[in-house]
């Protein structure tokens, strides 16, 4: 199958990013982490700790990227 990703709206390419990262969640366990990754995380974690981060809610965020194209 073949996306025609220049005809698609932000909002078409949007579902279809949200579905195939819905897909690959429920198949997370056939998936290997590259090495890569893993220093990102650390690095991440880091600034957490330093207080240089925070989390957002992902339906929140979600919700206000939604708001932001519509």
């Amino acid at each position: 199958m073949k996306l025609d990703v220049q005809s698609m709206t932000v909002v078409e390419k949007l579902e279809a990013m949200e579905m195939l990262w819905d897909d690959l969640c429920r198949n997370a366990g056939e998936l290997e982490s590259p090495a890569w990754h893993e220093k990102i995380l650390q690095a991440r974690e880091e600034q957490l700790r330093q207080g240089k981060d925070k989390f957002e809610d992902w339906d929140q965020a979600k919700t206000d990227i939604w708001k932001s194209i519509s």
